[in-house]
């Protein structure tokens, strides 16, 4: 698994990904992940295609070292987005992304991860408890559990 950049080579493949029809309130498409990068430059986005075997499997999106400005803008390092294509699922790929993406922040400075879920029966809460993810005991503006993983 590896993290690419999104280019010409890979671009339509990475805007084709999907979640599962029962995830997509959890998480946006990648196509809106870049519109919403493209709109919030002061969160200092931060994003790439998730490959393995050569194929794009997922994307993220961080926050990158941003200066927090709560409710808004969550940092200083904020996973803003994590999509794992349904067809990829449950072959391990999210949580080596999270993995990933902490040693990479943790080799910048950063002594936390920080991201948010919706808080359903059938959401993400178990699987970022399984990465070692404990709730702040705060929530963003949309009302999302804010969650911290210690590096």
């Amino acid at each position: 698994m590896e993290l690419r950049e999104i280019g010409e080579d890979n671009r339509e493949a990475v805007l084709a990904l999907r979640v599962a029809p029962g995830q997509r309130r959890f998480v946006e498409s990648v196509r809106r992940s870049l519109a919403d990068a493209a709109a919030h430059p002061e969160a200092n986005p931060w994003f790439r295609a998730v490959h393995a075997g050569g194929e794009p499997v997922g994307f993220v999106m961080l926050s990158w070292d941003v200066a927090p400005r709560p409710p808004e803008i969550i940092g200083p390092w904020f996973l803003w987005r994590l999509l794992i294509d349904e067809r990829h699922q449950g072959r391990g790929y999210g949580a080596a992304t999270v993995r990933r993406v902490a040693d990479l922040i943790r080799e910048h400075g950063a002594t936390e991860l920080l991201t948010s879920y919706v808080a359903a029966e059938d959401g993400p809460a178990g699987f970022y408890a399984r990465l070692g993810f404990t709730p702040t005991g705060d929530l963003d503006v949309n009302g999302e559990v804010i969650v911290r993983l210690p590096l």
